[in-house]
């Protein structure tokens, strides 16, 4: 797999981004393109490894370990190295339908099992993945496949995210007439609306792909709610099997006293209202443009809220984290497979940092109230120190006594994740839930307790990673074909 000691002759290298002072005055993406040669340095460090991880993709410690749609990187990194680019493409798209996606914000559980990782920085799996299905397009070589073999069967995918996408994309090759039903105005999921176009652009990335799947005969079907606009019982009427790819859009709130004051919103509502002004070329609905932020969690959503203000013209951001700072290097509880859990500067902490001198992040922080000032409305959030103590054989943040504090607040933006999918149509469909209120359905047959009505992506899984929804789409289709036609031949 590329050159045999390329690992001992190249570092890590990965593309440069634009200046962080420069990039908070658009919306474009950061990101800059490597030289093809470059590239092919990078692809020469994959190593002749035996066993590699890289495209393993299965739970550990409760992390992702390797690549969950198994991509077959070994095989492209050495294609890439030998300057083979259409073979690497057709390598990429034999596991991933969407790379484009994936190669801009998953976060690369593959670099994190990488066996270089053990000794070395690892392969920039992701930097190449993403630059082999740009080159793609840019040579042409991603074209509408016709669909020759119709089997007269019609499959309705509720959801137009990633899982959604894969799902319909692979149901359609497989010869099934596929409709696409999204409550949105345009499609894409939290792709479109939840994922700041500066690291995914909507025109450039999900337009053109929805673009090549209209043009290879999927059906679209924007500003239809099922359940609402369209009547939840014509679905098992009208088509011959549902798949529920809707998502866990259920944000996780926070019990603290002040929560209901104006100006505390949840971070996909800000997200959405700014992608939707870009879009539109309007004003956005919840501005930051002046504002003392306060962004309350530390995930890939938080990051976005920071960059997203900083765009907007905010007064100041901070991003409260619960967690202790991660150490540096991997420690010893977190072993090689693991996904390293150390200390990482994303984008928009980056930015912030440029403009403001220093890390947006307070670690290890509670929030324990929201004050309001004369109007009512929220100017503050009182915090404190917390420290991580053994309670019933668990770790709980407990609040140290005497580090309470006052931070100014004229926004605040909960960004703490998502607890399942929303109900009604569930509840319409008669779909049984967990324990945890995602959709039951089997790991194996995706099928729910309704016969004929199949779940997939975070729907089913709960909140997870981009790569996970594909996976779980791919997967929810081969078993739908399955049920179908008696036998399948999807992957």
């Amino acid at each position: 797999m590329g050159k045999v000691k390329g690992f001992m002759e190249f570092q890590r290298v990965l593309p440069a981004d634009r200046e962080p002072l420069e990039r908070i005055h658009d919306w474009l993406e950061f990101h800059k393109e490597m030289a093809l040669v470059d590239l092919q340095q990078q692809g020469a460090r994959c190593m002749d490894c035996g066993t590699p991880y890289c495209h393993t993709g299965f739970m550990l410690s409760g992390m992702t370990a390797g690549c969950p749609v198994h991509n077959l990187v070994p095989e492209w990194n050495d294609y890439v190295y030998n300057g083979f680019w259409h073979e690497a493409y057709d390598r990429l798209i034999k596991t991933n339908n969407f790379p484009e996606f994936t190669g801009r914000v998953c976060p690369a559980p593959c670099e994190g099992s990488c066996v270089l990782g053990i000794i070395e920085p690892p392969v920039t799996i992701k930097n190449i993945e993403y630059s082999i299905i740009e080159h793609a397009f840019t040579q042409g070589w991603v074209e509408p496949k016709q669909i020759l073999h119709k089997t007269g069967k019609r499959v309705a995918v509720v959801g137009s995210g990633p899982s959604g996408l894969a799902c319909a994309d692979q149901l359609n090759k497989a010869g099934h007439g596929v409709t696409v039903f999204e409550r949105d105005n345009r499609f894409g999921g939290l792709m479109m609306y939840g994922i700041p176009n500066m690291k995914l652009d909507k025109k450039l990335v999900l337009d053109r792909r929805i673009d090549l799947m209209k043009q290879e005969g999927v059906t679209f079907m924007e500003s239809t709610e099922v359940g609402v606009d369209y009547p939840a019982d014509k679905l098992l009427e009208e088509f011959d099997a549902v798949v529920l790819c809707t998502g866990a859009t259920k944000p996780r709130n926070l019990a603290a006293e002040g929560r209901d004051l104006p100006g505390i919103h949840f971070a996909m509502d800000f997200l959405r209202s700014s992608t939707k002004a870009l879009l539109d070329n309007t004003e956005a609905a919840l501005s930051a443009t002046g504002k003392n932020v306060v962004v309350i969690g530390g995930g890939d959503t938080g990051t976005d809220c920071v960059a997203t203000s900083l765009r907007q013209g905010c007064k100041s951001v901070i991003q409260l984290e619960i967690m202790p700072k991660p150490p540096l290097e991997r420690q010893s509880n977190n072993p090689w497979p693991e996904w390293p859990k150390t200390f990482k500067v994303d984008y928009g902490q980056e930015e912030a940092e440029s403009l403001q001198g220093e890390d947006p992040r307070k670690y290890s922080m509670m929030t324990k109230k929201f004050l309001a000032d004369s109007q009512g409305i929220v100017q503050a959030v009182e915090v404190s120190r917390v420290e991580w103590t053994g309670v019933d054989g668990r770790f709980v943040p407990q609040p140290v006594a005497g580090t309470e504090q006052i931070v100014p607040a004229d926004l605040v933006l909960l960004a703490m994740g998502f607890i399942g999918p929303e109900e009604h149509l569930l509840q319409q469909l008669q779909v049984v839930q967990d324990e945890r209120s995602n959709i039951r359905a089997t790991d194996k047959a995706y099928s729910t307790n309704r016969e004929r009505i199949f779940a997939a992506g975070d729907a089913r899984r709960g909140q997870s990673l981009v790569v996970w929804a594909i996976y779980e789409g791919r997967a929810a289709a081969r078993e739908c074909d399955r049920f179908l036609m008696g036998e399948t031949h999807l992957p």
